[in-house]
């Protein structure tokens, strides 16, 4: 990742992305965020700053981003 805030590392939590300096991964912190968490509260719990839940977000994005969407048409 571009910020080096997101590193894998088989080493760490088994090869999951993880927040660097952490063994918080990405789907911890993006799950908090849709099981309704607010930053503050994140930052708290995980001991983590605004800047690294926002470089999870990120990293989510990157793959998003590239993803397409078609539609299957049914069978007659």
């Amino acid at each position: 990742m571009k910020n080096g805030k997101v590193i894998i590392d088989a080493k760490i939590r088994h090869g999951k992305p993880v927040i660097k300096g952490t063994r918080i991964t990405i789907d911890e912190v993006i799950g908090a965020l849709a099981g309704g968490m607010a930053y503050e509260e994140i930052e708290k719990e995980y001991g983590l700053k605004k800047e690294d839940i926002l470089a999870a977000i990120s990293y989510v994005n990157s793959f998003l981003k590239g993803e397409e969407v078609r539609t299957l048409r049914a069978e007659t």
